[in-house]
C-alpha cells in the first residue's frame, strides 16, 4: 500500500507501521530430519490453524519399533541432538498427556515404524504457533530412540535423541 494524499492519519500510520514489522508469516514450515550419522530421514511439514499447528511427518529408514516424537524448543540439531533443548513448554506445564499438571506443547503422541522403516503420520498440536518456533533460537522436531511414557517429566522416558530437524519458513 502507497501513501497518498487524502488518506488518513490512521490509514498512513498502518502504512508505516506495517513496513516496520517485516513480512507477515505465511503460515507454513518445515524439517528435514537428519539421524545421528548425518543421513536424511524425512520431512515434518507444519501448517498454522487457528487453533494450533497441523504437524505431517513422512520418514523412511528409522528403528522399527515405538518412538517418542516431539516438538522441541530450539532450532538446532548438532548430533547427539542436545542443542536442541527440552521440548517446546511456553506455558511451563509438566511432562506428559497422562500428567495432571502436563502436557508441553510440543509433546505429541507416538509412531510406531513397521520393520519397513517408513511412516507417514499426521498430528495436531493444539496451542501451538509457527511464530513462537521460527523465533530467534528457532524450534526443532525430535524422534526419540524409544516409546513416551506419556508422565515421565520432563521428557517421557523416552531414551537417546535419534533423529532431528530444525523447523524452517
Amino acid at each position: 500500500m502507497r501513501v497518498t494524499e487524502g488518506m488518513g492519519l490512521a490509514a498512513v500510520a498502518a502504512v508505516l507501521l506495517g513496513g516496520l514489522a517485516g513480512p507477515a508469516h505465511a503460515g507454513d514450515a518445515s524439517a528435514e530430519l537428519q539421524d545421528t550419522d548425518g543421513e536424511a530421514v524425512g520431512e515434518v511439514k507444519l501448517k498454522e490453524s487457528p487453533h494450533g499447528v497441523l504437524v505431517h511427518a513422512e520418514l523412511e529408514g528409522m528403528p522399527e519399533g515405538t518412538h517418542a516424537f516431539h516438538i522441541h524448543e530450539t532450532g538446532r540439531c548438532e548430533p547427539p541432538f542436545k542443542s536442541a533443548g527440552g521440548h517446546f513448554n511456553p506455558e511451563d506445564k509438566a511432562h506428559g498427556f497422562m500428567s495432571e499438571e502436563g502436557y508441553h506443547a510440543g509433546d505429541m503422541p507416538n509412531i510406531h515404524v513397521s520393520d519397513s522403516g517408513d511412516l507417514e503420520v499426521e498430528y495436531f498440536a493444539p496451542g501451538v504457533e509457527l511464530d513462537e518456533l521460527l523465533d530467534e533460537d528457532g524450534g526443532a522436531i525430535l524422534v526419540h530412540e524409544g516409546g513416551d511414557d506419556y508422565e515421565t517429566d520432563p521428557a517421557g522416558d523416552a531414551g537417546s535423541r535419534i533423529a532431528c530437524g530444525v523447523i524452517e519458513d
